[in-house]
């Protein structure tokens, strides 16, 4: 195949829609919609596997268009009325079949290559400094994904050359990649009702909800073998010109499913695993973070050691004695696990999203004073409770005149009546002895560690908890 008859087939037939659909909708969707993929340590721009998985995740909704379009191409025998006469030429029918696939191949995979490149310049000129070449075998298969689908497309369209057959095959890809990508949503990772290995088949991934959370090798390597089995399979139908041939082309697919099926693995959280190299603890004295996040380092670790110091001087020995970033895998609105010894720090959690100098220290020491066992991200909401509680403690522990509220007190009324209870707490705390004072702190940091205590303020200002 030369590249002067390649660059006609790119420039006068269908071929080149697949990779700019990809590439054109993809970038619609992340750069016009203010979505999630924008937001948190696993944003689309925020880390390499990030990006490659956002990527992924995308192909949900345009992998089904790309087997479509594929078979819209194969349809373009049967529609000139040349299927006949090129039968009888003496050219090999894979010779014929190897131009248009490679075309459609090479057009949905420089589009995806296109898309992974935005994404890779973004994350390489933001703030990260970790650079790790895990993402790239999740890029590769999501490349060998739609060209395997394009290619199957067209030998499905060429095999049943009727009109509906593009639109029934977008239909049933969307149907079946759905109903293996839906989640039950009880787990800290994704999980879905139909079997794991059957559900690692779509190439599809779940929205990435963990910075830390990537796919296995099993899963890379299971995954290529059933694409190229899928590949295989669409060229062959391509290339057949007899019944025979169409049989035996699904041999392919079958010996690629039956291959994967056995790498797979069976539980969901042999899937989706933890990045260890991107978790490993990064350290700098008392406070730590991961390798992922070790550009957040010199200023966390500043502000660290200064709101150990506050705390030791109002805590005593019950002070908390390091900062360390949570890497414990949760649910999404599960409880996690809390210590008096350490601060935890979430970099997803409203009040650490943008905070540094004189506020981090604040919300560093409100989370050691009145520590969270239940997440406030964007992802799982949270109410102003906990805030209002960690609000009083770090104005009563900096010794400040009056309440400084950690976030703007707007919100709904609920939040509203919560700011006006935490004003009634603060008089009624700051009015007692500083005896007093340091014992009712004390115990009210006792119930926040037991996970027993999250609506607390208005106990202070005096009434019966909501």
């Amino acid at each position: 195949m030369s590249a002067r008859v390649l660059g006609i087939e790119l420039r006068r037939s269908a071929a080149p829609w697949p990779g700019l659909v990809v590439l054109g909708a993809s970038l619609a969707v992340f750069f016009l919609i203010d979505g999630i993929w924008w937001k948190g340590t696993a944003g689309w721009t925020a880390q390499w596997t990030s990006m490659a998985m956002w990527t992924r995740y995308l192909l949900g909704f345009w992998w089904p268009l790309v087997v479509g379009t594929g078979a819209v191409y194969g349809l373009r025998e049967s529609r000139s009325r040349m299927a006949e006469l090129l039968t009888t030429t003496p050219r090999p029918a894979w010779r014929r079949a190897a131009l248009p696939a490679g075309a459609m191949a090479l057009a949905a995979a420089s589009g995806f290559g296109l898309l992974v490149l935005v994404g890779g310049v973004q994350v390489a000129l933001g703030p990260t400094t970790y650079t790790s070449l895990g993402w790239l075998p999740i890029s590769l298969v999501a490349a060998l994904a739609l060209v395997a689908g394009a290619v199957f497309g067209m030998g499905v369209g060429r095999a049943l050359p009727h009109v509906l057959t593009p639109p029934a095959l977008v239909v049933l890809t969307l149907m079946l990649t759905g109903l293996l990508l839906r989640q039950t949503g009880d787990g800290a990772v994704p999980s879905g009702p139909a079997p794991n290995r059957l559900a690692q088949l779509s190439p599809v991934t779940v929205e990435p909800r963990e910075m830390l959370l990537t796919l296995s090798g099993s899963v890379h390597l299971g995954q290529a073998l059933w694409l190229l089995g899928l590949l295989g399979t669409g060229f062959a139908l391509l290339s057949a010109v007899t019944r025979r041939a169409r049989l035996l082309a699904v041999v392919p697919v079958l010996v690629g499913a039956a291959l994967a099926l056995l790498v797979l693995p069976a539980a969901a959280r042999d899937s989706y695993v933890v990045d260890r190299a991107a978790a490993a603890p990064v350290c700098e004295g008392p406070v730590c973070v991961t390798r992922a996040n070790r550009d957040r380092l010199p200023e966390l670790a500043l502000r660290g050691q200064e709101a150990l110091r506050v705390l030791r001087g109002v805590l005593g020995d019950r002070a908390p004695t390091s900062v360390r970033e949570d890497t414990r895998l949760r649910a999404l609105g599960e409880e996690r696990t809390i210590s008096g010894d350490v601060v935890l720090v979430d970099f997803d959690e409203r009040l650490l999203v943008g905070a540094s100098g004189e506020r981090l220290t604040r919300v560093l020491i409100g989370q050691g004073l009145a520590p969270s066992c239940r997440g406030r991200s964007d992802r799982e909401g949270g109410g102003a409770d906990g805030v209002a509680l960690q609000s009083i403690a770090v104005s009563w522990a900096l010794h400040d005149s009056a309440l400084q509220p950690l976030e703007a007190r707007d919100g709904d009324v609920y939040a509203k009546e919560t700011w006006a209870d935490a004003d009634v707490a603060w008089q009624r705390l700051t009015a007692l002895p500083p005896a007093e004072q340091r014992a009712r702190m004390l115990e009210t940091r006792a119930t926040a560690l037991a996970c027993t205590g999250y609506l607390q303020v208005p106990a202070l200002a005096g009434k019966a908890a909501r």
